[in-house]
């Protein structure tokens, strides 16, 4: 009896486990950053939206990020249709160097390094600069990216000289980074200003100093 007893323990924990690894969420719950699995694949949300139509049923319009391919798709879901939730982990790690076509990413707590390979980071190196903290997103073994810090304060490299006391024209002229990210910019701006950019949209918030 307490053997029996002592392997339906084991079951009851191995099941229930399974269901924490495999947890289903509904679609009525998206949030935008959530990270599912739909058709084998993982995605984050980047957008949604509720709909009720005057006819029919309600439904839930969504844009999907592929974690690991970066292409972005639209998806349909029905109201309250239950899809897997992805486990994910975020590892704080800062950037040291790149090394070649490799980037290297060191653990803050375990002073453990990881390299990246460029190509899984096209995006991500507009706004990488040396010393910055990022996430890198972690599923199971499998690395699938970073997730930058909302802004980065990014100094000027090269653009127009900027016209004095024009600090309320609603114009803009291009920026050229020092990570080569280009940016459109106030006409005050010069070069050798620290901007703060959005690293969501690569756009000009405001002067960093």
């Amino acid at each position: 009896m307490y053997v029996i007893f002592g392997r339906v323990c084991k079951e009851f924990l191995l099941v229930h486990k399974s269901e924490e690894d495999h947890q289903m969420i509904s679609v009525n719950e998206f949030k935008n950053g959530l990270t599912i699995t739909v058709d084998g694949e993982l995605w984050r949300v980047v957008e949604f939206q509720h709909v009720k139509p005057g006819k029919g049923s309600a439904f839930v319009r969504s844009k999907l990020k592929n974690l690991r391919t970066g292409a972005v798709q639209e998806k349909t879901f029905r109201a309250g249709e239950k899809v897997e939730q992805a486990q994910i982990d975020r590892r704080k790690m800062q950037y040291l160097y790149a090394d070649g076509n490799n980037y290297v990413f060191m653990d803050t707590e375990t002073y453990e390094q990881l390299e990246l390979p460029g190509e899984e980071l096209t995006e991500e190196l507009k706004y990488l600069k040396e010393n910055m903290v990022v996430s890198v997103i972690m599923y199971g073994a499998e690395t699938l990216g970073i997730e930058l810090p909302n802004t980065v304060d990014l100094t000027v490299q090269a653009t127009e000289p900027g016209i004095k006391g024009d600090t309320a024209s609603g114009g803009s002229k291009p920026a050229t980074m020092e990570t080569g990210l280009v940016v459109q910019v106030p006409f005050f701006v010069n070069e050798g200003d620290v901007l703060t950019i959005n690293t969501v949209d690569g756009s000009y918030i405001s002067r960093a100093n």
